[in-house]
């Protein structure tokens, strides 16, 4: 599930280290570092909900992989090819 930031979403002052040379060539290309980190946090974010949701439901998708080995799915006799 991805959340959209809201207009009213609140904004807070940080501090980051960045090396010096990603910097400059971030300014020199007019990149809006804000903008930039968080586009990569929602990206980071969300894979990590997605990696903590595949270890949390593991055991759940094997048991189901093996069913369907075993025993097909349930649209395996109504298709056609």
């Amino acid at each position: 599930m991805r959340r959209q930031a809201s207009k009213s979403t609140t904004k807070r002052a940080t501090n980051v280290s960045v090396r010096s040379d990603l910097l400059a060539a971030a300014r020199d290309a007019g990149l809006n570092l804000s903008a930039t980190l968080e586009r990569a946090l929602i990206a980071e974010l969300a894979e990590a909900q997605r990696t903590k949701w595949r270890r949390d439901n593991r055991e759940a998708i094997a048991a189901y992989n093996e069913h369907v080995e075993k025993h097909g799915t349930f649209s395996d006799r109504l298709r056609g090819f």
